[in-house]
């Protein structure tokens, strides 16, 4: 009785584990999707562009009026001060004691046009005196305007006007570019999968055959139809096939470990992968190739960015070397009085203008040795920037040709297959009414497996080889249009 419950414990066991191990039937297609929407990848492909998206926020904020409250409501100051008494002719230590409060709101607008700032401000102020005669007195600056530039040639807001729009335009592109480069991935991580499963189905059928032929070759041993070195090559080739079924078996595991880490399955899912049956007739012209991808491809915009920032740098070493010239405007209205209802009375004018220089006399030639350096490196980018296109260029047509080659790769790559596998079959059954010897079989076996993986080899590369393509043209060949995203859905999580 013992024994039956032990029976029964270990039955439940066994089935909760095969239950636990949740199977998944997935196609290249549902690959995909699933590493789109929550492989780690994806979610860091995500967080990048969010950032590129909030910096491109804080560069529109930079754009609009900031208006900023600053308050100092309670400043109380006892001390004793060194003062003159003309009673005495004395001087003398005098107890101070006085409470203060200030408040003022401001508001600044940058100036992209010319660089420089508009300000308004207002301010209003509180002094009492806690000793002596112990009077209050209120001070009011009702409104104040003033403009402040630098007239040394170089405009910061100006040249960010033209880059970080650039920027933010790049990094929406890099991100559907790295989603296509994460089907590539994907595209890898599947077939290293299928690739792994049907090495252990080969290997298993290996096995087998071998173990049946081996059976088959002991009988006929004994009645002298096949010699000892021909048994003995068959239990080899046992032997042999039962190592393979092992490694075969390891390596299937490997494969689903990470193409489970991969999408973020747990690790007890086993996943069949389906192998794609056809393939879409495509044949893509490289012109249209490379005019696509001059016109999506954020590498493009990287290369304009480039030039700006060089113009940019340029810019600012030339106006570092000669007069560097400040102006500072204010025109405002002030009024103090003892009581507060008459502080904003009739209010007197406050006006301001300043002019600042900064002339180098003497500066040992850095200002022109700056301004020297940027050009040249101006000109070391362009020429990069030059040869990087051609480079860009090269590569689109380079892989276009490759990838119209590859789908004649596939379909000679699946004849080949269904070749070997009748050629196998064939082989097989003469082997097994003894009309070919052991060497022949092999040869057959090895040039199923070999053509099986060939096929798969070729598939594989040929997906890989047109999600690249699109990655490079952010073109959708098929449907005929650019490759979009939907930013907004982006920032609702």
């Amino acid at each position: 009785m013992k024994n039956i419950y032990l029976s029964l414990l270990l039955f439940m066991g066994l089935s909760l584990n095969t239950l636990a191990q949740e199977e998944m039937v997935l196609t290249l297609p549902d690959v995909i999707d699933l590493a789109s929407k929550q492989s780690i990848d994806a979610f860091r492909n995500k967080n990048m562009y969010l950032a590129s998206y909030w910096e491109y926020r804080f560069y529109k904020a930079e754009r609009l009026p900031s208006i900023s409250l600053s308050a100092n409501p309670l400043d109380f100051n006892r001390y004793r001060n060194k003062e003159y008494n003309f009673e005495t002719n004395e001087d003398e230590f005098r107890l101070r004691e006085y409470f203060n409060s200030e408040l003022a709101v401001s508001a600044v607008q940058n100036v992209t046009l010319t660089g420089g700032q508009v300000f308004l401000r207002s301010e209003l102020g509180m002094v009492k005196n806690l000793g002596g005669d112990k009077k209050t007195s209120y001070n009011a600056t009702p409104i104040s305007i003033g403009f402040q530039q630098e007239l040394n040639g170089y405009n910061r807001l100006k040249w960010e006007s033209k880059i970080e729009p650039l920027k933010f335009e790049k990094a929406k592109k890099e991100f559907i570019q790295d989603m296509e480069d994460l089907r590539v991935t994907s595209t890898i991580r599947f077939f290293g999968l299928i690739n792994a499963q049907i090495q252990k189905n080969i290997a298993e059928m290996n096995y087998a055959n071998a173990d049946t032929l081996y059976k088959i070759g002991k009988g006929r041993f004994q009645v002298g139809t096949v010699t000892q070195d021909e048994l003995l090559e068959l239990e080899l080739r046992l032997l042999n096939n039962e190592q393979a079924l092992n490694i075969a078996q390891l390596d299937e595991k490997r494969a689903q470990a990470r193409l489970n880490s991969f999408l973020g399955l747990p690790k007890e899912t086993l996943v069949k992968c389906i192998v794609p049956s056809e393939i879409p007739a495509l044949q893509i012209n490289p012109d249209e190739a490379i005019s696509e991808a001059i016109k999506n491809n954020p590498e493009i915009l990287g290369h304009q960015q480039q030039k700006l920032q060089q113009d940019e740098n340029v810019a600012e070493a030339k106006s570092e070397r000669g007069l560097n010239t400040t102006l500072f405007a204010m025109y405002g209205l002030n009024q103090s009085a003892e009581d507060f209802d008459q502080v904003y009375v009739e209010p007197d004018k406050s006006q301001r203008f300043s002019l600042g220089l900064n002339i180098p006399i003497v500066d040992w030639g850095r200002g022109k040795g700056r301004y020297s350096m940027a050009k040249s490196n101006r000109e070391v980018a362009l020429a990069t920037i030059k040869q990087e296109r051609i480079d860009f260029e090269q590569d689109i047509y380079q892989s276009v040709l490759e990838f119209n080659l590859q789908a004649g790769q596939v379909y000679t790559a699946a004849k080949a297959d269904t070749v070997a596998k009748m050629g196998y079959d064939v082989t097989f059954q003469r082997f097994l009414i003894g009309k070919i010897d052991v060497i022949k079989l092999n040869i057959a076996s090895n040039d199923q497996e070999t053509a099986r993986m060939s096929y798969l080899s070729q598939l594989r590369d040929y997906w890989a080889a047109y999600y690249r393509l699109r990655s490079l043209t952010l073109f959708d060949f098929e449907q005929r249009k650019p490759l979009v995203a939907d930013y907004n859905k982006l920032l609702e999580n």
